[in-house]
C-alpha cells in the first residue's frame, strides 16, 4: 500500500485534463514532418485548428476503457488478459476506437484479431506472435497514462500496470515505452523537477534497451552542448533516431526521442514543453498528449492557461468506444473515475467532499476541480450576447467550489439555457474523427435537478429546469423560481414525463427576468452546482423516428445506436440489421439496473435474432431470443453461454415482441405466449444497456424498443 498525496485530486485532475489538450493540440498536425510544421507556421504555440467540438481520438479512448479492467478484473490481481477483455467489450469490431490498419500493420488491430481467436494476452501482443517490428509500433505507450495517474508517487507499482496493460498488444521497446511514460507520470506527482521525474522513470526499464539509448542520447546532448535549441537537438535526433532507422508505420523510438527532447529543452514550463514536442512533429497528438499528462501533474493546475488552452476545450471529452452512453463524458469524469480506482488501490478513503463524489456522484456536475466546467454550454432565445463560465470558490450547495454563470446585454424576458448536451449529433462536430457513435444519457422517466442562487452583487432572476426534447421540439420546464439577490441556494427540478420515440438532447438551467422595468443592457450573474439525473428510464425508441447520419464515405450511424459488427439501415420506419456473421447494436444506459425491455421486430431471414439486456460492452451481456424454434436466454461472457430454452416457433416474416424483465440476477423473457425463466449465479451481469443482435448470417427488421425502468425491492 501507498500514501495517496494530500493535493492528489487537483492534480490527478490537471493530468487528465492535460492529456486531452496534447492530444487537441497535436490532432491537426499528426503525421506531419517537422519541415511542414515549421513552413505552414513557423513557431506553433497554440491549437492549429478549431473545432466546433473535438471528436473522439484513439489516444483518449484507450486509456479510460483499458483501465477499466482494474475494477472489472477476475482474480485479486489485474492480469494482462484482464486488459485484453477490456479491450474486447469495449471496442468496436474494425471501426472506431483506434486505428484498423490491418492484421500485421497495426498494433493494435493485429493483437485484437489475436484476442478474438482465442490467443490471449500478453502472448496477443508478443514479438513471437506478431513479430518484433509489429510490436514496437507507438501505442505501446500512447494508451498508458492513466497507469501513472492511478498510482500517484507509486511509480513502481505504475510500472507494473503498464507493463501487463502494454503487453496486450505490445512487446520490447513498446512495452517499456508504457512503463517509462507511466512511472514518469506517477514520479511526477512528488517530484518537482523534470530531470528528477526522466530518471526516475528510466530506473524502471532496462537500461541496455533501445528506447533507454534514445532518451539518455538525447538527455547527454542537452547537457554536452549548452545554449543548443530545441531545433539542434531535433536534427541530432532526425539524423540519428529518425523514422528511416526503425520498421513499421510509426515506432516508438523516434517519437520517444521527440518527448525526450521536448521535457528536457521545455525546462520544467507546462507551454513550452507541449509546443516543442509538437513542433517536432511525427505522432504529434500522442507525443503531445504523453507529455502533456506528466507535465499537467508536475506542474499542476495554475499552470494550465484558461483562455488559450483550456476554454476551447471545454471540459468535453468525447469517446468512440462501443457503448454510445459511455462515449459522452466530460473531463471531470475522467479524473474521478481515476481517482475512485487509485484510492481503493491505496485501501484509503478519499478525503471530504470527494468521498460522495467518486461513489454515487461520479457522473454529476459538482465543479469540486478548479477551472472545471463540467463541458456546460449557453444558448439563449433572443439578441446575442456575451456568457461567462467561471468556476469559482466564493459560494457552493455542496463541497467549496461552484460554477458562476455570467451574462451581458440581455433584453426582457430574454432566456438563457445553462445546459449538459445529453446526446450528440453530426453536425456537433467538425469531423468525423475516430468514428464516434452516441446514445443519450438522459431519458424520458428521469429526473433533472440543480442547485441555483444569486449573489448580492447580482440581480432578482427567475430560474427553473429544463430538458429538451429534440424529435418533437418540445421543451419541458420545471417549476419557475424567483432568485433574489443575496438569497439562499434552492433547488429547482423538472421531471421528463414517459416519451414515446422521444430524444432528449439537452438539459439544465433555464434563467432569465420577467421584469419589464429592466433596462437594456440587463446583466445575470447566477452560481450553479450539483446539476445530476436521477431517476428511471420509461421510453420507447421507436425507428421511423430515427435517420442514418452520414459523417464520412466511411462512417454512417443511426441516431441512438451504436454498433458492435453488421450492418444497418432504415427501411421503410425499421431497422433493417444484418451480418455475414454475428452482428450486435447497442442503445441506451449502460448504469441501468432493474428494467423491463420490449423489442418488436420481424424475423426476416436465418435462424437466430437476439434481444440484449444488461449490455456492458461486447462480449458482457445477456440475450434473450430466438434460435430457430426455441426462445432462449443466454450470457455472453466472452462467448455465448445457454442458460435456458423452451419450444417457441416463430415463422419468418412474423411481427413480434420479446419482452425481457431483469431483476437482480433472475431474467424472464416472454414471446407470445411462452414464458422462460432463470437466474444467474455465477458472477452475473447487474446493470447494463439494450440492444439487438442477428447471428450465423441472419437479419430482422426492427421497429421499436421499449424501455421501462423498475426499483428495486
Amino acid at each position: 500500500m501507498h500514501t495517496i498525496p494530500a493535493d492528489y485530486m487537483e492534480r490527478v485532475y490537471a493530468g487528465w485534463l492535460a492529456k486531452v489538450i496534447g492530444v487537441r493540440l497535436g490532432a491537426a498536425v499528426e503525421g506531419w514532418d517537422y519541415e511542414r510544421i515549421q513552413q505552414l507556421f513557423g513557431e506553433l504555440t497554440y491549437y492549429p485548428a478549431a473545432y466546433k467540438r473535438f471528436a473522439a481520438d484513439d489516444d483518449t479512448n484507450g486509456p479510460l476503457y483499458f483501465l477499466r479492467a482494474l475494477e472489472e478484473k477476475r482474480g485479486a490481481t489485474m492480469t494482462a488478459q484482464d486488459v485484453g477483455e477490456a479491450l474486447l467489450n469495449y471496442a468496436p469490431y474494425e471501426h472506431g476506437f483506434f486505428w484498423w490498419g490491418g492484421y500485421g500493420v497495426s498494433t493494435e488491430h493485429t493483437a485484437y484479431l489475436n484476442l478474438r481467436r482465442g490467443i490471449q494476452a500478453p502472448r496477443s501482443g508478443s514479438a513471437e506472435q506478431n513479430t518484433p517490428a509489429v510490436a514496437e509500433q507507438i501505442g505501446g505507450q500512447i494508451f498508458i497514462d492513466t497507469w501513472g495517474l492511478v498510482a500517484p508517487g507509486n511509480p513502481a507499482l505504475a510500472a507494473e500496470l503498464a507493463a501487463k496493460a502494454a503487453s496486450v498488444t505490445h512487446d520490447g521497446n513498446g512495452i517499456w515505452g508504457g512503463m517509462f511514460v507511466a512511472a514518469a507520470i506517477s514520479a511526477a506527482f512528488t517530484e518537482r523537477d523534470i530531470r528528477r521525474v526522466i530518471d526516475t522513470a528510466l530506473s524502471f526499464i532496462p537500461p541496455d534497451c533501445e528506447y533507454t539509448r534514445a532518451v539518455r542520447a538525447v538527455l547527454d546532448f542537452h547537457d554536452s552542448r549548452p545554449g543548443s535549441s530545441w531545433r539542434d537537438c531535433f536534427r541530432f535526433v532526425h539524423d540519428n533516431f529518425g523514422y528511416d532507422r526503425y520498421p513499421g508505420l510509426c515506432h516508438i523510438i523516434p517519437n520517444c526521442a521527440v518527448m525526450a527532447l521536448a521535457m528536457a529543452y521545455g525546462n520544467g514550463d507546462f507551454d513550452d514543453t507541449l509546443n516543442i514536442c509538437n513542433m517536432c512533429g511525427w505522432d504529434t497528438d500522442c507525443n503531445v498528449g504523453n507529455v502533456a499528462t506528466i507535465m499537467g501533474v508536475l506542474c499542476g493546475l495554475d499552470a494550465i492557461d484558461t483562455e488559450k488552452w483550456i476554454r476551447p476545450v471545454n471540459d468535453l471529452c468525447v469517446r468512440s468506444g462501443v457503448m454510445g452512453d459511455m462515449n459522452i463524458t466530460d473531463i471531470p469524469y475522467g479524473a474521478s473515475y481515476i481517482a475512485r480506482l487509485a484510492y481503493r488501490l491505496a485501501g484509503q478513503e478519499p478525503p471530504e467532499p470527494w468521498r460522495e463524489i467518486l461513489g454515487d456522484s461520479i457522473h454529476d456536475c459538482h465543479f469540486e476541480y478548479p477551472k472545471s466546467t463540467h463541458a456546460l454550454c449557453v444558448r439563449s432565445d433572443g439578441p446575442s450576447n456575451t456568457a461567462h463560465l467561471i468556476n469559482t470558490d466564493e459560494d457552493a450547495h455542496t463541497g467549496r467550489r461552484c460554477l458562476r454563470f455570467f451574462a451581458t446585454r440581455l433584453q426582457p424576458d430574454q432566456q438563457l439555457f445553462l445546459f449538459k448536451k445529453t446526446f450528440f449529433r453530426k453536425d456537433d462536430f467538425s469531423d468525423s474523427r475516430y468514428d464516434p457513435s452516441f446514445s443519450p444519457v438522459l431519458y424520458p422517466g428521469q429526473t433533472v435537478e440543480g442547485w441555483l442562487r444569486v449573489p448580492d452583487y447580482g440581480t432578482d432572476t427567475w430560474g427553473c429546469a429544463y430538458a429538451r426534447d429534440t424529435r418533437k421540439n418540445v421543451t419541458v420546464y420545471g417549476e419557475k423560481i424567483r432568485l433574489p439577490h443575496g438569497g439562499p441556494w434552492q433547488q429547482v427540478t423538472v421531471s421528463i414525463p414517459p416519451m414515446e420515440g422521444g430524444l432528449i438532447d439537452e438539459a439544465g438551467f433555464c434563467l432569465w427576468t420577467p421584469d419589464e422595468k429592466v433596462k437594456k443592457g440587463y446583466q445575470l450573474v447566477v452560481l450553479a452546482d450539483d446539476l445530476r439525473f436521477r431517476g428511471l428510464p420509461d421510453y420507447s425508441l421507436v425507428f421511423r423516428n430515427e435517420e442514418k447520419e452520414v459523417w464520412s464515405e466511411r462512417h454512417s450511424e443511426i441516431t441512438q445506436v451504436s454498433r458492435m459488427k453488421g450492418a444497418a439501415d432504415l427501411v421503410n420506419g425499421l431497422l433493417r440489421i444484418s451480418c455475414e456473421d454475428d452482428g450486435e447494436w447497442y442503445t441506451g444506459s449502460s448504469e441501468w439496473e432493474d428494467y423491463t425491455a420490449s423489442f418488436t421486430l420481424i424475423r426476416e431471414s436465418g435462424s437466430r435474432q437476439d434481444a440484449l439486456v444488461r449490455v456492458q460492452g461486447a462480449i458482457r451481456g445477456y440475450a434473450a431470443g430466438l434460435d430457430g424454434d426455441r426462445l432462449c436466454i443466454r450470457k455472453n461472457d466472452n462467448g455465448l453461454r445457454l442458460l435456458a430454452e423452451t419450444e417457441c416457433p416463430v415463422p419468418h416474416g412474423t411481427r413480434v415482441t420479446i419482452t425481457v424483465t431483469v431483476r437482480g440476477n433472475q431474467l424472464t423473457a416472454r414471446c407470445g405466449n411462452v414464458s422462460l425463466s432463470c437466474l444467474d449465479t455465477d458472477r452475473p451481469w447487474l446493470r447494463g444497456a439494450v440492444g439487438v443482435a442477428v447471428r450465423n448470417g441472419s437479419t430482422a427488421l426492427v421497429e421499436s424498443i421499449r424501455v421501462k425502468g423498475e426499483k428495486k425491492d
